[in-house]
């Protein structure tokens, strides 16, 4: 809209698509759907008609105004449909940026149980990567062609300390999945990355935890790795629950998701401006 370019906000939810096979290729060919909502307080009913119909949320937070007001309310409209949400802390290129303020910040305002998923290596204007906890890896991201190619390196020695605390954290979070994982934890004290990756997922569709991702899509840093958690701890259509209404007739019903059903649709914004 003519409106939302000159004011640099969004102001009706807009749909798009598009497709990602992961950071190094590693997925089939996924279809990620997007309803990009408003911030803006006073255009809280679009988000409410777009959370009706989502799958899962990807929440955006400012690396330096962290959780704001609005941020409270949208959250409290995610409770209320029971989406399941990872999180973005965005601008970690900016003065006064810090990732696990934002991340302290979710959990004592929002009463939500953050896990970082990685550590940023630097911030505002020294900030050059980040570290995937499960993986214990750092990721640089190349600034001559802007973010289209990075290195995996060895976590700064400085880091080291801090990332064996949180992965520790991490690991802990996903055992207490299902009794098998924690067995598992408590007889070895560690659990696979596949093993790690199924236990956030599956609390993560609960509704139990909230992934935490950074980065800067400005300088697209760390973007690609939250499209990659998406892929891995969002849920698909085929996960969530079969969608209950009435037939023609006011008969109570239900419809999986599943191509071999009859077509089924929620319909949530019926008006548009061209």
């Amino acid at each position: 809209m003519e409106q939302e370019q000159e004011r640099g906000i969004t102001i009706t939810s807009a749909a798009t698509t598009c497709y990602w096979q992961g950071m190094d290729k590693q997925f089939p060919n996924h279809r990620i759907n997007i309803i990009d909502t408003p911030g803006h307080v006073d255009f809280t009913i679009e988000v409410e008609r777009s959370l009706r119909v989502l799958d899962g949320a990807v929440a955006v937070f400012c690396a330096v105004g962290g959780v704001e007001p609005q941020s409270e309310t949208v959250w409290r409209q995610a409770n209320k449909y029971s989406v399941p949400r990872m999180a973005f802390v965005n601008k970690m290129d900016r003065a006064g940026a810090n990732f696990l303020r934002v991340v302290e910040q979710v959990k004592d305002r929002l009463g939500a149980n953050p896990v970082p998923m990685q550590l940023a290596i630097g911030a505002e204007e020294n900030f050059k990567g980040i570290v995937d906890l499960i993986r214990m890896k750092a990721i640089f991201w190349n600034e001559e062609d802007r973010g289209l190619t990075y290195e995996e390196k060895d976590i700064p020695e400085d880091m080291v300390d801090d990332c064996n605390m949180y992965r520790e954290q991490l690991v802990e979070a996903a055992a207490e999945a299902d009794e098998d994982l924690m067995e598992q934890y408590l007889e070895s004290g560690e659990l696979s990355n596949d093993e790690v990756k199924r236990g956030i997922r599956m609390r993560t569709l609960s509704g139990e935890i909230v992934p935490m991702f950074c980065g800067s899509a400005f300088k697209n840093k760390g973007v690609q790795a939250m499209l990659d958690g998406v892929i891995e701890f969002m849920p698909a259509p085929t996960d969530v629950e079969d969608i209950k209404g009435e037939d023609d007739r006011g008969n109570a019903g239900s419809r999986p998701s599943s191509d071999d059903a009859p077509f089924s649709a929620l319909a949530f914004k019926i008006m548009t401006d061209p």
